[in-house]
């Protein structure tokens, strides 16, 4: 099974394109998404760790989506900081984190946690012991790795992550010299492919705001490639995870359309405002009329 669906969902620049400009009281994002998308990747946790009730908010929005999934990305604090804490430390930390998590659990939906490292994590010992004290952490869920050097992707690398029990994510993103290679070999069950645009312009610049590096609409050529590269993921995978991280003024919403229509062979359903901004979504999917009702 493939899923398809962005990285987060709270973005001023989607009112009035992937949101209605005027929305009901009760409106919940996360529920009017499930209608076009199948699962979705939470990215707020990466900046702050949730109170469980907001947690709870979100598995409530979610009543009667049952086959939507959710992944997390794991707090920066694990992942882009160098820590000196204490053992005790970590592991208070990251039980108030997974205790954040656990409405999400508890309901079925938590699906992995991705831990997303910088480019300056490289391949060596004490990175692996690292990761190894991570997953002694986090190793009650699925685990998703994410790194962005090349030197994670030689054979000794591959076999440190494996032995981990990590599933190592393919990755999108502009070209470099020591970006991570078009493929890699499975490293466990669960494929995760993940969409950040290739911007290089702004990716490559240090004075580039967030929605300058993921401002990138990926055009059909791309997509067809994309597509087919998830369905090679997926043939080595039990589940596998596309996530459109492209968020700026609701493209990654436009290509995670793009791919399920790709995937699925039909049109899906998608927000009317959102066909409106981006007109070549009319002949991929079905305007959904109905949005105001949410």
């Amino acid at each position: 099974m493939i899923r398809v669906g962005p990285a987060g969902w709270s973005y001023a620049d989607w009112a009035g394109v992937v949101y209605p400009a005027r929305t009901a009281p009760g409106f919940h994002p996360l529920r009017y998404l499930a209608r076009y998308v199948d699962c979705i990747e939470v990215n707020s946790t990466f900046y702050a760790v949730p109170q469980p009730a907001v947690v709870e908010g979100w598995v409530r929005a979610l009543f009667g989506a049952a086959q939507f999934a959710v992944t997390v990305k794991l707090h920066r604090d694990f992942t882009h900081r160098e820590r000196a804490d204490t053992q005790e430390e970590l592991e208070r930390q990251a039980a108030e984190f997974s205790s954040a998590l656990e409405p999400l659990s508890r309901s079925g939906r938590l699906r992995a946690i991705l831990a997303q490292f910088p480019h300056s994590f490289r391949h060596s010992p004490a990175a692996v012991r690292r990761l190894g004290r991570l997953h002694g952490l986090f190793g009650q869920a699925p685990l998703v790795l994410e790194v962005r050097h090349s030197s994670w992707f030689e054979p000794g690398a591959l076999a440190s992550i494996r032995g981990l029990g990590y599933s190592l994510a393919h990755i999108d993103l502009p070209e470099a010299w020591d970006h991570p290679p078009a493929w890699h070999p499975a490293t466990a069950r669960l494929g995760y492919l993940r969409l950040h645009g290739r911007n290089s312009s702004a990716w490559f610049d240090p004075k580039a705001g967030r929605d300058q590096k993921y401002d990138y609409l990926y055009n059909p050529q791309q997509l067809a490639q994309l597509a087919a590269r998830a369905k090679r993921i997926a043939a080595e995978h039990d589940e596998t995870y596309v996530i459109t991280n492209n968020h700026f003024s609701g493209k990654a919403m436009v290509n995670a359309l793009e791919l399920l229509e790709l995937l699925r062979g039909r049109p899906p359903l998608a927000p009317a405002d959102l066909v409106r901004a981006y007109p070549q979504l009319a002949s991929r999917t079905i305007r959904d009329g109905q949005q105001d009702l949410f």
